[in-house]
């Protein structure tokens, strides 16, 4: 008997300065984040973005860097968080663009705190 998959984790992936940098009026994408993102949603990663800018603002940002379908959904960056647990006590693992970039699909995809 083979035993079910792991579930995917959920990946959320911010838009400022992770997918792009803005210079002014000016946006610059991060292509290697882009890329990674690209390479999450191919290995079967589930992927939302968000961004303090809001939903709109995420869902925009990824029309524009050709992303859009690598996302579940697209969310306001929460403020709140009504949870039994506390923040700290959640199996989230955080990781910055730069490190992100440098490591093995696998090993993303395998992070997770506790």
């Amino acid at each position: 008997m083979t035993s079910p998959a792991a579930p995917s984790p959920a990946i959320y992936v911010d838009v400022d300065d992770t997918l792009v940098r803005s210079f002014g009026a000016k946006r610059i994408p991060m292509t290697g984040m882009v890329e990674r993102v690209r390479e999450l949603a191919q290995k079967g990663a589930t992927l939302y973005l968000w961004s303090t800018g809001g939903a709109e603002y995420a869902r925009r940002t990824a029309a524009e860097l050709g992303l859009e379908d690598c996302f579940q959904a697209f969310l306001p960056k929460p403020e709140v968080l009504i949870d039994d647990r506390a923040l700290e006590d959640w199996k989230v693992s955080e990781i910055h663009p730069a490190a992100c970039h440098s490591m093995r699909l696998e090993d993303i995809l395998r992070t997770r705190r506790g």
